[in-house]
C-alpha cells in the first residue's frame, strides 16, 4: 500500500490507442497554493493538508472540471507519483486538488484503512470545497470548478493502492463523484491480510479464516505506527494510546490478533468483520460513479483477483465499469510503455490514454469519446495490450496423476499415492520479499525436497495462453489434522500452498510473476477448491506446466505442528486443474 511503490513503470513507448483526452496545456499555466481544511472524522476533528492546482484561465465564467487524489500507504501529498498527479491534470486543464490522507504527511487523525465512515467523510468535505459550499481554512474558495448543480461539483478521483481505496470510500458515501480511476487497490482486506482461497465466497474472499501475510502486514503496520516519528506533529488528533500509537484501535487489534498465529472462533469472526467492512467488498452497492478499475499482474499484496472481484460486483449492479490488467503491481512490474505517475506520462501509456478518455467522457461530457474495450491486458510476449469482452472463463482441465504428471484426460490418470511433510520452519518461498525495499537481495523461489508436491505436463506441443485465475480442485489425507481440525481453532487446520510454475525445456522453473495460493484446508476429509491469483501468461512451446503444493511460504504464516499430507489419484477420483485459456495471438 506504501505511495512509492504506486509510481513504477518505464518511459519507452507502445503501440498507442488512439483515444480523445483534452489538450496539454504548458506546465507554466497553472498555479499551486497550499490549503489545510479542517474536517470531521468519526470521533475526532483534524486537519487535512492539500494542495490545489489551479489552471490558467480557469475561473467563475470559464470554470473546469476536478481530479481530486491522494496518496498510496506510508505517503503523503508531497510524493512523486501523488503531487505528479496535481501537475499532470492541471497541465490538461483540469483543476487539481491532492491531499496526505488521514494520519499521513501533515494531516492529522488516525488511519481507519480507509474507512467509508472516516476517511470517506473526510473527502466528502473537501468535495464541499470544490463545489464552493465550503472555504479552506484560510479562506480560499475554488469557485472555478465545474458544477452539475449547486455544491455539486463535476469530480473525478484517481491514485493508486490505499489512494484507490479512498475512491470507492468516498463515492460510497458521496454521490456527487462523477469518475473513478482506482490502480493496484484492493476488494477485501480479509482476502489481501490473511487470503483464502477456499469456500463460499462474498467478493474475492472466502467463508473460512485465512493466512496470515505477515510479511505484507507487518510492513505496513510498522509504517503507520512510525508515522508521529516519520512526520513530527503536536496534533493530538494522530495519537490513539500508548499501545496502539497511530492506527484506530480495531485496525490496531485486527492486525495483533492476525500476527498472534491463533483464531479462536470468536475472535476470528470479530476480525474479519472489521476488515471487511472497511473494504470495498462490503459497500460497493453505494458506488455508482462510472469506474476504470487498473490492476497489477505482479503484485503479491493486491493480486488480480481482487479487481476481477470489484469489476464483476460493480458490473453486475449496473455501475459503469471497465477493467485494465497492465503489467505493474506493488511487486514490481515495471517495463518500458507503462503508465508511470511519477513522470506523468498519459498521452504514451495505454493506461495513460484510457485515463484521459475516461475523465474526457465523464468529467467533459464528450459522450462521443471512446473509453476502448471492456477488458484489456498486458502481454510481456506481444506488444501492445489483448482485449476481450470480459475475464476469460475456465476453459481447460489438467489432471494429478499419481506417477506425478499434469495429463490432460482422466483416462491417463495412473493409480498411486505420494505425500510430504511440512518441517517446523519454512522451506518454500515464492513472493517477492520486502528484502530489495531495503537493499537486501531476495532469493528466487525454491521448494524443499519432501516438502511438497509437483506435478508436470509432457511439453505442450503450440503456445498455451492462460489469461485469468487458474483453479485447483484437490483432496488430499492427512490423520494428523483430522483429529485436530474441529478444535475450534482455526490454526489447528491444515495450511498449505498453491502455484503453477513454467518449466523450461533446459529445466529452469518460472514462477509466474511469483505467485501462491494460500489455503487453510476446511475439511480435510472432503474435496476443496483452490483458485489461485490471476495471471496473463504464455506458455511456450516445449516448456511444461508444473502444479505444486508446498507446506509452507516464507512469506505467510505456515502449519503448527507437523502434519503430513498424502495425494491419492485414481481416474474414478483425482485432484484437477482448470485453466482459463485464450487462442494463441
Amino acid at each position: 500500500m506504501r505511495g512509492p511503490l504506486v509510481a513504477v513503470a518505464g518511459a519507452a513507448l507502445v503501440a498507442p490507442l488512439v483515444l480523445a483526452g483534452p489538450a496539454r496545456a504548458d506546465a507554466a499555466t497553472y498555479t499551486v497554493t497550499p490549503l489545510t481544511f479542517t474536517v470531521d472524522a468519526g470521533d475526532r476533528t483534524c486537519t487535512v493538508d492539500a494542495d490545489l492546482y489551479r489552471p490558467a484561465g480557469a475561473d467563475a465564467d470559464h470554470p473546469a472540471p476536478a481530479v481530486l487524489a491522494t496518496n498510496g500507504f506510508g505517503g503523503s501529498k508531497s510524493d512523486g507519483s501523488t503531487d505528479t498527479i496535481g501537475k499532470a491534470f492541471a497541465e490538461r486543464g483540469y483543476v487539481g486538488l491532492v491531499y496526505s490522507g488521514l494520519g499521513f504527511g501533515k494531516s492529522g487523525c488516525l488511519i481507519t484503512l480507509d474507512d467509508p465512515a472516516v476517511d470517506g467523510k473526510a473527502a466528502s468535505q473537501l468535495l464541499d470545497f470544490l463545489g464552493g459550499v465550503r472555504a479552506a481554512d484560510d479562506g480560499t474558495k475554488a469557485d472555478y470548478v465545474t458544477q452539475d448543480a449547486d455544491g455539486d461539483p463535476r469530480v473525478g478521483m484517481i491514485g493508486g493502492s490505499y489512494g484507490g481505496a479512498i475512491q470507492m470510500a468516498t463515492a460510497a458515501v458521496d454521490p456527487r463523484v462523477d469518475a473513478l480511476v482506482p490502480l493496484i487497490t484492493w476488494n477485501d482486506l480479509g482476502y489481501a491480510l490473511a487470503p483464502n482461497n477456499t469456500g463460499v465466497r462474498t467478493g474475492v474472499t472466502s467463508d473460512t479464516p485465512g493466512v496470515f501475510k505477515w510479511q505484507w502486514a507487518n510492513g505496513f503496520y510498522l509504517i503507520g505506527e512510525g508515522q508521529p516519528l516519520l512526520n513530527p506533529s503536536l496534533d493530538p488528533s494522530r495519537i490513539n494510546r500508548l499501545d496502539c500509537l497511530h492506527f484506530a484501535t480495531r485496525a490496531c487489534e485486527t492486525i495483533r490478533l492476525l500476527n498472534s498465529g491463533r483464531y479462536p472462533a470468536d475472535r476470528t469472526e470479530e476480525m474479519l468483520a472489521y476488515a471487511r467492512s472497511v473494504s470495498p467488498v462490503s459497500y460497493l452497492d453505494r458506488v455508482k460513479a462510472p469506474t476504470l478499475i487498473v490492476q497489477g499482474q505482479a503484485d503479491s499484496l493486491f493480486n488480480l483477483n481482487e479487481a476481477t472481484a470489484t469489476y464483476r460486483t460493480l458490473k453486475a449492479q449496473g455501475t459503469e465499469t471497465k477493467m485494465i490488467w497492465q503489467s505493474w503491481g506493488h511487486s514490481g512490474g515495471q517495463v518500458p510503455g507503462e503508465l508511470d505517475l511519477s513522470q506523468g506520462n498519459l498521452e504514451t501509456s495505454h493506461v495513460g490514454q484510457r485515463v484521459l478518455a475516461w475523465f474526457d467522457r465523464y468529467l467533459h461530457k464528450n459522450t462521443d469519446t471512446d473509453t476502448g474495450p471492456a477488458f484489456s491486458y498486458y502481454r510481456d510476449w506481444r506488444s501492445g495490450y489483448g482485449t476481450a469482452d470480459d475475464v476469460p472463463a475456465l476453459s481447460q482441465s489438467l489432471y494429478l496423476s499419481g506417477d506425478g504428471k499434469l495429463v490432460d484426460n482422466r483416462s491417463k490418470v495412473a493409480r498411486g499415492s505420494r505425500q510430504y511433510t511440512n518441517w517446523l520452519v519454512p522451506t518454500s518461498h515464492s513472493e517477492s520479499s520486502i528484502a530489495p525495499l531495503i537493499g537486501l537481495p531476495d532469493p528466487k523461489p525454491y521448494d524443499t525436497k519432501g516438502t511438497y508436491l509437483g506435478w508436470r505436463s509432457e511439453p505442450l506441443t503450440a503456445p498455451l495462453d492462460v489469461v485469468g485465475a487458474p483453479k485447483a480442485t484437490l483432496k488430499v489425507v492427512s490423520p494428523k489434522t483430522e483429529r485436530v481440525q474441529n478444535s475450534g481453532d482455526a490454526s489447528d487446520k491444515l495450511v498449505l500452498f498453491a502455484k503453477v510454475y513454467d518449466v523450461a525445456p533446459d529445466g529452469g522453473r518460472k514462477l509466474v510473476n511469483r505467485l501462491v495460493a494460500p489455503v487453510r484446508v476446511p475439511d480435510v476429509t472432503r474435496p476443496f477448491t483452490v483458485e489461485l491469483p490471476g495471471i496473463v501468461h504464455r506458455y511456450e512451446k516445449g516448456h511444461r506446466l508444473e502444479f505444486v503444493i508446498a507446506a509452507s511460504d516464507t512469506a505467510y504464516f505456515g502449519n503448527r505442528g507437523i502434519k503430513p499430507v498424502t495425494v491419492v489419484s485414481t481416474p474414478e477420483d483425482t485432484g484437477v486443474l482448470e485453466l482459463p485459456v485464450v487462442p494463441a495471438g
